[in-house]
């Protein structure tokens, strides 16, 4: 086996860097809860993002990615990766690497004028300073990580969120190579008859075709102008540069130490988020029991096994959604009826995964929007009035309703506990509505002595 190394890349903010306040890598990723959610790790020490990402479209290779902005080099971000079985990188994987933290930054020039229009619009308002969020919404690599992720959101605690998060990714790690056979459907017959659905009817505008496609082709990004490659592969044991914290992520004990950190530590106790391939051959019961999923698990793996057999095609939905912020109401529309025939996307799942997609006019709606509306606005907001309230509060931020609502709702959440993206991961399931209301209580009344 290689010892492998690391690689540096550099991905240079062009766009974003013109903006009249430059670009923080702590604000762009800080700004959703899908930050705190595995296998994403925030170092609040030395913010950076660290995760695992794959090497390629489908490719079930991942690799430990350490994103940092520097202060004598903020106009590009350092992408660290660290090479676990191989001593480098081909163009193909660093493109793909760089691609997949773009996605996540949203860093295409369509978003770059969203969160330009939000801010001027925002700035009018003179609300600019209300909150760290600053228009650009934190997502994942990829749209079926966003997919299952919007999923978890639904019917249960935060909390929860977080732990299906971890076990799906710590599964993802058990299911490699060295993992037992065991955990996957072993009888054929059995694994035939669970991939066996129905087919959907024929649609000339459907991106649900009628009959399974070839899996999708490798589509290179050309970083050329974007991306370039600031070092090959060295050792990893000479890569400690005097710039980097090697501070374990959260962890206490090593800052008070002020010891170096062992990345290989972190790529072996937490595994990728788990693809579609990977999920598609799980018994239910299984992935069920072992990520307590409940009724979760099928759903989701109906979604992983229409998109291994090409029922649903994740590249076709995502270049629908090119231009989303500044799209047609009737485009939104068209991809939430396409959406809403997936198992388990219902109104308030469809309208989180459109968002992470791009369009910003819709606000997801659930009982912590209606509890905003009230505190807040002053709004006596039920399930009934919530979409009559939110057009009243939010229609003039148009097409950018949910970011101004966000704006709002990521301010009250910091102004509860903290600013979050200094919060130690192990305070990331203290963020429910009975801790802000106990907060709130508990300043009420030191308000009162």
């Amino acid at each position: 086996m290689s010892s492998g190394g690391v690689v540096v890349l550099e991905l240079p903010l062009g766009a974003a860097e013109e903006e009249e306040e430059s670009f923080e890598l702590e604000k762009a990723v800080c700004s959703h809860g899908l930050f705190m959610m595995p296998p994403n790790q925030w170092d609040p020490v030395s913010k950076t993002l660290l995760r695992p990402l794959r090497l390629g479209l489908g490719d079930s290779e991942s690799v430990m990615v350490r994103i940092s902005q520097h202060q004598w080099a903020p106009r590009s971000l350092h992408v660290r990766v660290y090479c676990h079985n191989s001593p480098n990188l081909s163009r193909q994987h660093r493109e793909s690497v760089l691609a997949q933290v773009s996605r996540m930054l949203r860093l295409s020039e369509d978003e770059e004028r969203a969160v330009r229009e939000f801010r001027n619009m925002y700035d009018n308002e003179k609300k600019k300073k209300e909150s760290s969020f600053v228009g650009r919404v934190f997502r994942s690599p990829t749209l079926f990580e966003d997919m299952v992720k919007c999923m978890l959101l639904c019917n249960c605690q935060w909390s929860r969120t977080l732990s299906m998060a971890r076990a799906l990714c710590e599964l993802q790690l058990e299911l490699q190579p060295q993992s037992s056979s065991l955990l996957f459907v072993a009888d054929s017959a059995a694994a035939a008859a669970s991939t066996n659905f129905n087919t959907p009817k024929p649609d000339k505008d459907h991106f649900i075709p009628n009959t399974p496609i070839p899996q999708e082709s490798k589509v290179s990004t050309n970083f050329t102008n974007s991306g370039s490659i600031k070092a090959d592969c060295v050792p990893a044991d000479i890569v400690r540069d005097d710039d980097d914290d090697y501070s374990c992520l959260n962890c206490k004990t090593c800052q008070a130490a002020d010891e170096p950190h062992n990345i290989a530590s972190d790529y072996d106790t937490i595994g990728n988020f788990p693809s579609p391939t990977e999920l598609a051959n799980l018994d239910e019961g299984f992935l069920a029991s072992r990520c307590n999923l409940g009724y979760r698990a099928s759903r989701i793996l109906k979604l992983a096994r229409d998109i291994v057999e090409g029922r649903i095609q994740l590249t076709q939905l995502e270049e629908a959604s090119k231009g989303a912020s500044f799209a047609k109401s009737s485009n939104y529309d068209k991809l939430a009826k396409q959406l809403k025939e997936i198992d388990g996307f219902g109104t308030f799942t469809c309208a989180n995964v459109l968002m992470c997609m791009g369009y910003y006019h819709v606000i997801p709606t659930d009982s912590e929007t209606i509890r905003h509306l009230r505190k807040v606005h002053a709004r006596n907001s039920t399930v009934q009035t919530v979409q009559r309230d939110i057009e009243r509060v939010y229609g003039k931020y148009a097409p950018f309703q949910f970011l101004a609502y966000w704006s709002e709702l990521w301010h009250f959440y910091e102004k509860t506990f903290g600013k979050l993206s200094e919060m130690p991961c192990s305070d990331y399931k203290l963020i429910t509505a009975s801790n802000m209301e106990s907060t709130s209580s508990t300043k009420k009344r030191k308000k009162k002595c």
